[in-house]
């Protein structure tokens, strides 16, 4: 066998981390939809909606930022961690927001609507947004270079 050749469980990614870099522009869209969310959700359910909202909204962006997180670290140990790390790490994260979630049901801030509308909305508008800027290339992974006009 030649040891020049690594096992396909052993291979790992030393490159930049491109999951990292579309988790940030992510974050950042999602802070810029926040307060038109939150005006929204507070018209639509008054205070306890408002609250809501910006409590689920906390929601999604950590949960995209430990999915990259988990992705890029792993990522650099091995791809076979990487892959146990995102499908567990699916069910985790799942687990966790249902945890945040039934830790406050009961608080007279949450209206549980406006939390569970935010959470769905959120999590599918932000990536659905951030299609229009992810380069499915492998030329350019994560986001789509900027081209300048000169």
């Amino acid at each position: 066998m030649n040891n020049l050749n690594p096992s396909v469980l052993a291979m790992r990614d030393t490159g930049p981390s491109p999951e990292a870099q579309i988790t940030r522009d992510i974050v950042k869209r999602g802070i810029i939809a926040a307060p038109a969310l939150i005006v929204l959700s507070s018209l639509i359910w008054g205070t306890a909606g408002a609250w809501s909202s910006a409590y689920g909204l906390g929601l999604v962006l950590c949960n995209f930022i430990i999915a990259a997180g988990l992705v890029a670290t792993t990522a650099r140990i091995s791809y076979a961690l990487m892959m146990a790390a995102t499908m567990f790490g699916y069910i985790l994260r799942l687990g966790l927001i249902a945890l945040a979630v039934m830790l406050v049901r009961n608080e007279p801030w949450v209206d549980l609507l406006a939390l569970g509308l935010t959470l769905i909305i959120t999590h599918l508008g932000l990536l659905f947004w951030e299609m229009r800027y992810v380069s499915a290339t492998l030329a350019f992974p994560g986001l789509k270079p900027v081209m300048e006009n000169k």
